[in-house]
């Protein structure tokens, strides 16, 4: 299966309520709204993809549970940028602080704010473009840290407010760890998890 991408006209556009009773009333997608206006439908993961987020996922959640420094989200949470995308990473950290300053309902719905930290995992289906051009909206609302990953050509984009994004290439036999830097102080991950799912 393979992302499909559908323009909504000016004229016609969604509401946010009605984005989210799209997305309630198809689960089984993963449904990003572009500022741009464009529905973007990404079909599940493979099991290989699911194996690597649900271990990102978990390191950064047990360092979060140590610290109680924020919140941890997996992929199924949709977030509304302060440019007007919704949009949903692999792996989303937002500082406490921040979340507590939510309303029930903004926590209960969408959050309306971008994460303080994110991950996207480049899967089968990907496109490395987009991905690129995603993580850099989230560097231009607001992300202080995000790392996109890609184990089909063994590379670690960085993505920094106000700095060139660094690229690190690693191997199989000499996988990087990553420091959560002072965004999420104290974690380190070691990107072995990733490539043997």
């Amino acid at each position: 299966m393979k992302t499909v991408t559908l323009s909504i006209p000016p004229n016609v556009g969604l509401t946010d309520e009605q984005f989210y009773q799209i997305c309630l009333a198809n689960d089984e997608w993963r449904i990003e709204l572009t500022a741009e206006g464009e529905l973007i439908l990404m079909p599940p993961t493979g099991g290989e993809s699911g194996i690597r987020n649900s271990d990102l996922t978990t390191d950064l959640n047990l360092w979060n549970r140590q610290t109680k420094l924020g919140k941890v989200f997996d992929s199924s949470t949709e977030f509304h940028l302060p440019n007007g995308a919704y949009r949903s990473p692999d792996v989303a950290w937002v500082k406490l602080e921040r979340w507590e300053a939510l309303t029930a309902e903004q926590k209960r719905r969408f959050p309306p704010l971008c994460p303080d930290f994110v991950i996207e995992l480049r899967s089968e289906s990907d496109s490395l473009t987009k991905l690129r051009s995603k993580m850099q909206e989230y560097r231009d609302n607001g992300a202080r840290l995000g790392w996109l990953i890609d184990p089909k050509t063994f590379l670690v984009e960085i993505y920094r407010p106000g700095v060139e994004v660094e690229i690190i290439n690693f191997s199989v036999d000499n996988p990087p760890q990553l420091s959560g830097e002072d965004v999420l102080p104290g974690f380190i991950l070691d990107l072995s998890i990733i490539l043997n799912p």
